[in-house]
């Protein structure tokens, strides 16, 4: 989890519910009964990632729920939100759409010159030839 720059707690129930007052994932609890770990990080994708990952390989892990500012997530929302991409790879996607436009401009331009140029060398070809 910290290298997706998140964290992982364990949290005595009455702690954590005391703590969430009046915040904007108080919705979620409701959830915290039993052994509870809470999960979290700056990228609302990397911590479902993580958890997700994990209790594939950790049967005892078994995800209830979670929040995204002032939403509830249940079992299925959290499973979702892991599939949607990460703030990284949505930067690189928006980058590569602002990118593309610029290079097939300059495909554009320097198409024609490259024309030119083989116009020139099949000219030079049949000359040789003839």
């Amino acid at each position: 989890m910290r290298e997706a720059g998140g964290s992982v707690r364990v949290a005595k129930n009455r702690l954590a519910k005391i703590a969430l007052e009046g915040k904007d994932n108080a919705v979620i609890a409701d959830l915290l009964t039993g052994m509870t770990v809470l999960a979290y990080s700056e990228d609302p994708v990397a911590a479902a990632k993580v958890m997700e990952a994990y209790a594939k390989d950790n049967k005892k892990l078994e995800i209830l729920g979670g929040a995204m500012g002032e939403t509830a997530l249940d079992r299925a929302g959290v499973k979702a939100v892991s599939d949607m991409p990460s703030r990284e790879e949505l930067i690189a996607s928006i980058v590569g759409c602002i990118g593309a436009p610029a290079s097939n401009i300059a495909g554009a331009i320097g198409a024609p010159a490259s024309n030119i140029a083989s116009i020139l060398s099949s000219i030079e070809e049949k000359a040789e030839a003839a």
